[in-house]
């Protein structure tokens, strides 16, 4: 596993981890790698500094797991408890579901899912009222 500092073209910066090298630069070039704040595809690699350990022998505390949640979280695992409660789930046709509702084609419900960014990108130009989400929809937290 590798950890890069990531930049959107509007100017956020963001961390993440992939498998490899390799594996970024394919996710990439799918355009599967997005802003964790605007959502946007055009992400770069940021400056980094790489994590030196100060001894060779010194080990390094492991990562530790929070008893209990911050406000942010759990303010985040509220909101998507009640998406999910008021909302039906279409996974990836949502861009589709979206814009039919738009359209009048279908009546209007409350939905969340999955779209290329492409897609998702194509819905807002056409005024389709859209936001991503900051969690995964539809698959199961721990």
């Amino acid at each position: 596993m590798i950890q890069f500092s990531l930049k959107c073209s509007n100017d956020h910066q963001f961390d993440s981890w992939f498998q490899s090298g390799a594996a970024f630069d394919k996710l990439i070039s799918a355009g599967l790698v997005t802003c964790a704040t605007c959502g946007t595809d055009r992400v770069e690699k940021a400056i980094m500094a790489p994590r030196v350990n100060a001894a060779r022998d010194a080990a390094a505390p492991p990562p530790s797991l929070r008893a209990t949640p911050t406000p942010a979280e759990q303010a985040l695992t509220e909101m998507k408890r009640k998406i999910e409660a008021n909302s039906e789930y279409v996974g990836m046709n949502f861009a589709t579901e979206a814009r039919a509702m738009h359209d009048g084609d279908t009546p209007e419900r409350a939905i969340y899912g999955e779209a290329k960014p492409e897609e998702a990108r194509k819905l807002i130009e056409d005024g389709v009222p859209v936001t991503p989400l900051p969690f995964l929809p539809g698959r199961k937290s721990n």
